[in-house]
């Protein structure tokens, strides 16, 4: 059925329709029905195209859960306004869901001219709200279709557009997609992809490779980093760059992570008791208050003394939801298990996230490190950040170190430890003993 012909079948005479959205005054999802299903018609003896659009608050479910819904509702009321004033002549604005609108633009034709659009409303999307006693800061995602490149039926025209919305919330916050048949065979792939992951989780055929940590001072090893690696049959080799924020997307990320911790766990018994393993939590685990149960339970199945665990932590995760990731935390702590924040100086408030919680150890970037022998500025960081975690009792890694120079200079400095190619690629359990044996050979002959 062409979108032409759902004005008429669709068993309502459409000025009886209720059209308007009660919180905002806009139309709502009958009414972009209406509107596409009247345009196509208009147009059907030459069919122009013509674009239609979703626009996305990115993180406005925190916010609405941080300052209440009535502050939420009055944030969505401004975002109708400001759309309304800003879109071209003849378009309309919508409310199709909580946080969602939609735009007709009978005068957008192609590509081009809904990204240029798509920026505009995003940048003024990016102005602050206000709430009366405050301002809040939201950014905004796109997808746009065009008609009738992107699909000739009302259902298959919205499917684009929430397919190009999609991809934009997937590559980052403020995002602008226009459809196109790559862009579905990409989401195709993704949703491939995803089946494949989850069947390899049940199937427990993610592996986990450990890297060695060391301790610079005698460069002996005192731990591994757990890694995850999955090669599937058809897609091959998959990074984790790609499988696991799939994994947290998707919504499986807890069963990913909990299936690696076990793996990883019962590994980690084969090595000298002295030797600790370091796992990283993603930012969905630390939004979660059951997290630091399930992990605790997990590592006393397998045996493992808690106190051998150290788990890594991202200040971006942290920042995600404070409150739960500090009782997590502490709770984890409580239990011997000791905590990491991890990539420190990259994220946006380190020196607050080390005052308001209780961490082990800090972990330097690797944007440091690779420049710490030919930049006086990527030095006087890593040296202030040893200094400053030694004043705050903390231990210190180097991640990503490559060569001599780096651990030399690394050594003068004072780092604790370090942790790259230099010591040590990433390899399989068998692979890590065969590693920890050498290593024993060589110190038995020093000695």
């Amino acid at each position: 059925m062409m979108i032409a012909e759902l004005a008429i079948n669709n068993g309502h005479r459409p000025d009886r329709l209720p059209f308007v959205d009660p919180l905002t005054g806009l139309g709502n999802a009958e009414q972009l029905r209406h509107k596409v299903c009247e345009l196509a018609a208009e147009r059907a003896s030459d069919p122009a195209p013509f674009t239609i659009g979703l626009a996305n608050l990115d993180g406005f479910k925190p916010i609405n859960d941080l300052f209440g819904p009535e502050a939420g509702d009055r944030i969505l009321r401004q975002v109708a306004q400001r759309l309304s004033a800003c879109v071209p002549e003849g378009a309309t604005v919508i409310r199709t869901a909580d946080d969602e609108f939609a735009l007709v633009l009978p005068l957008v034709f192609e590509r081009k001219g809904a990204e240029k659009l798509g920026q505009m409303l995003k940048e003024i999307l990016s102005a602050p709200f206000d709430l009366g006693d405050r301002t809040v800061r939201l950014s905004a995602s796109f997808g746009f279709a065009v008609y009738p490149f992107a699909g000739a039926v009302f259902e298959e025209l919205l499917k684009s557009a929430d397919t190009a919305l999609y991809r934009s919330k997937r590559r980052g916050r403020g995002q602008i997609t226009v459809y196109s048949q790559e862009i579905a065979q990409e989401m195709k792939r993704a949703t491939q992809l995803e089946q494949a992951l989850r069947n390899a989780i049940i199937a427990e055929e993610i592996d986990v490779h450990f890297q060695p940590i060391v301790d610079l001072r005698n460069d002996g090893v005192v731990g591994f980093e757990a890694l995850a690696r999955w090669c599937d049959p058809d897609f091959g080799y998959v990074s984790p760059s790609v499988f696991v924020p799939l994994a947290e997307e998707r919504g499986f990320i807890e069963a990913l992570a909990e299936m690696l911790l076990r793996k990883a766990a019962q590994t980690a018994l084969a090595w000298p008791k002295e030797l600790f393993l370091s796992f990283n939590l993603s930012s969905a685990q630390l939004m979660d208050p059951a997290t630091s149960g399930r992990l605790l339970a997990i590592v006393n199945q397998v045996g493992l003394d808690p106190r051998r665990l150290e788990l890594e932590i991202t200040e971006t995760a942290v920042m995600a939801d404070a409150d739960v990731a500090q009782k997590i935390v502490s709770e984890l702590r409580a239990a011997g298990v000791r905590v990491s924040l991890d990539d420190f100086g990259t994220g946006q408030s380190s020196l607050c996230r080390l005052r308001d919680f209780s961490f082990d150890k800090v972990k330097i970037d690797r944007a440091f490190v690779s420049r710490i022998s030919a930049d006086r500025a990527s030095e006087h960081i890593v040296r202030a950040i040893v200094s400053m975690c030694e004043g705050l009792e903390l231990e210190v890694v180097a991640e990503g170190i490559e060569d001599i120079s780096e651990v030399l200079k690394l050594k003068a400095l004072g780092c604790g430890m370090g942790q790259g190619y230099f010591y040590g690629k990433p390899a399989d359990a068998v692979a890590t003993m065969r590693y920890l044996s050498g290593r024993h050979r060589d110190a038995a002959a020093a000695r």
